[in-house]
């Protein structure tokens, strides 16, 4: 893959459709997990233009945190608390249109103002999860969740 993106598109499902593939040829023959997740966070604030995307890894029973692009963050998070906790406790992702209103929160930043966090599940367990905060509320959907859930199926057989 060439040292940048191309990015086409309008509307923010077009930009995932093009983004996507070329994520995926960026880290398809690449074996190191800090690089490919590296990548991908750079890649999706490059094109979204997101306050803050990265990782955190599950390491003795906690999300530490991973490769990321944005402000400095939290650098560790118990199981089930905040929204990325919640995710690694439930394997579920989550939308949280106003984090505000979520109850138990962690604010690494004020700024932040929605989040989705995707995890990322191998062998049935909770390995990573992908966490992508907004500065503005409302901001992530189901596209976003669609394509995001994507990234994260590709990326978890490197766990």
């Amino acid at each position: 893959m060439a040292d940048e993106l191309i990015l086409d598109g309008e509307t923010r499902e077009q930009k995932y459709q093009t983004l996507i593939p070329q994520i995926k040829a960026l880290i398809e023959d690449e074996p190191d997990l800090v690089a490919n997740c590296a990548n991908i966070a750079a890649a999706l604030r490059q094109t979204f233009g997101f306050f803050w995307v990265g990782f955190y890894f599950v390491k003795d029973d906690e999300l530490v945190l991973g490769p990321f692009q944005g402000d400095i963050a939290c650098t560790r998070i118990a199981k089930g608390r905040g929204v990325c906790g919640t995710v690694w406790q439930n394997g579920e992702t989550l939308i949280v249109p106003d984090v505000n209103n979520f109850p138990g929160h962690i604010a690494c930043s004020a700024a932040s103002q929605s989040e989705i966090v995707v995890p990322i599940i191998n062998q049935g367990q909770v390995r990573s999860v992908l966490d992508v905060d907004s500065d503005k509320l409302d901001d992530f959907n189901d596209i976003d969740q669609k394509y995001l859930t994507e990234l994260a199926v590709f990326i978890a057989d490197r766990f």
